[in-house]
């Protein structure tokens, strides 16, 4: 399939059959080929600010010595991401106590583990938004545990979060069961806070990292408006694309559709946040709820997905989110562990890959006319001046036959490609031909070269391909 990239010039027809220039022996690729054009505007639409990228864990992987600098597999594939943010939280934030002395048998964290996390942060260059218990601890533990905890982590730490979906408290079988209201947790959350900064005047506090959806207008946006910018410096929200424990849309169609709900929550996040004066972040999310549907959460559809997704946050306003994951189910996780250890690196990490080849940058706005096909674009601005573009094919069968337009003359064009061999695939995905290894080892083959023809440039890209297009 990456062969495909050198199509430009040499052999492809204009109609919607492609036919091999004479002598090629590459494959005929399945499926007609349509014609395509992307605009490339000089328009800003949003940035991919630095740390955009993050992972989310429980925290209860942080008992079993997971971040840990003995697990070099694991910090390879942190690196490989680029600078990013581990978000330690989860459902059993509320369920590991701060116990400083090592002392019981009860899910712990101790000062042993918290040591063992800086050296992770240092050796991978990320920063953490550590969650600490909210439901089940005091507000005098909290500030014990975040007092080590600045004292540790240092300027690795991007801030504190307390508790984990509070809005989920008072439901049966949760916490505070059938008496919780708004008005209580912020009573509550307010009286960890002041404990906290009692014993750490200057740690960042985030909040309220709640579950999402309808409950955006009675928890999130409440909270924001209830706290200044004094109180809190990031605002977070959780997502996930369908709630499959309450009866959702399991199908990797379905996955890769385009998503008017996230559309319409980041709409109302961006103005929560914008009211409050400080950035927002999604810090947990992921494909479905629940540990995500084998065989959908875990197969190549989740590449494709995760993209648009990343995207679709920049271009909200986000300023980064934290893929959830940890395990080895056949659910949802970037990369599969189990007992402390890398098992293998999941469809959804090459998405993940992808996105950070691209970014960070000025997203610029894009047109782009593909007909039936099932395709989305996007534009990067690089620092150095550079344009790279993400164009995502999902369509099972339709190839596209690409032009390039941009605003300004093309020096140079590469082309990188992401594929699989079907959006069911678990496994075989690649980038350049190229696997991630469990120990984050990558050698992708060399990217296509194509050919500018002043402000344009053509490129082919099959079904359910990602490509990047780097251009100078």
């Amino acid at each position: 399939m990456a062969a495909f990239s050198f199509l430009q010039g040499c052999g492809y027809t204009s109609n919607y059959l492609y036919t091999p220039p004479s002598g090629n022996r590459l494959p005929l690729p399945d499926g007609p080929v349509v014609q395509a054009s992307l605009t490339v505007t000089a328009t800003s639409s949003g940035t991919i600010p630095p740390r955009f990228m993050g992972l989310s864990y429980e925290k209860t992987a942080m008992t079993y010595s997971y971040f840990h600098e003995s697990n070099q597999h694991l910090i390879a594939l942190f690196r490989r991401l680029g600078d990013g943010v581990l978000r330690i939280g989860g459902a059993s934030v509320d369920q590991v106590m701060w116990t400083p002395d090592a002392t019981g048998t009860h899910l712990q964290v101790t000062p042993v583990e918290i040591k063992a996390l800086a050296v992770f942060l240092q050796e991978t260059g990320w920063l953490c938004l550590y969650g600490v218990n909210f439901a089940a601890s005091t507000p005098a533990q909290a500030a014990e545990e975040v007092a080590y905890v600045v004292s540790v982590l240092g300027s690795n730490l991007l801030g504190i979060e307390i508790g984990n979906e509070p809005d989920e408290y008072g439901i049966p079988g949760n916490f505070f069961a059938g008496d919780w209201t708004f008005g209580d947790y912020l009573a509550r959350w307010n009286m960890f806070r002041s404990a906290i900064l009692q014993s750490a005047p200057n740690v960042a506090i985030t909040g309220p990292a709640t579950a999402g959806g309808n409950h955006i207008t009675t928890w999130t946006l409440p909270f924001a408006q209830a706290t200044t910018a004094a109180e809190i410096t990031l605002l977070t929200q959780h997502y996930y694309r369908d709630y499959y424990a309450s009866g959702g849309s399991p199908t990797a169609a379905f996955l890769i559709s385009p998503d008017s709900q996230l559309t319409g929550e980041l709409t109302m996040l961006n103005a929560g946040a914008q009211q409050l004066g400080i950035p927002y972040r999604i810090s947990e999310c992921n494909s479905f709820d629940d540990g995500g549907v084998p065989g959908v959460s875990n197969s190549y559809a989740s590449s494709l997905w995760v993209i648009d997704f990343l995207f679709d946050v920049a271009l909200g306003g986000g300023t980064g989110v934290n893929m959830h994951g940890g395990g080895r189910s056949p659910g949802y996780t970037p990369i599969a562990d189990d007992d402390g250890g890398v098992v293998e690196v999941r469809p959804e990490y090459y998405g993940l890959l992808l996105f950070a080849l691209a970014g960070p940058g000025t997203l610029l706005e894009t047109q782009l006319a593909a007909g039936t096909v099932g395709a989305t674009a996007y534009a990067v601005r690089t620092a150095s001046g550079g344009l790279n573009l993400v164009v995502v094919n999902k369509d099972a069968v339709q190839n596209l036959t690409l032009t390039i337009a941009t605003n300004q003359n093309i020096q140079s064009a590469t082309l990188q490609t992401m594929t699989s061999a079907s959006l069911a695939a678990t496994s075989g995905v690649t980038i350049q031909g190229a696997t991630v290894n469990p120990d984050g080892s990558f050698f992708p083959t060399a990217t296509g070269t194509l050919t500018p023809a002043g402000t344009q440039t053509t490129c082919f890209i099959p079904a359910l391909t990602a490509a990047l297009i780097s251009i100078t």
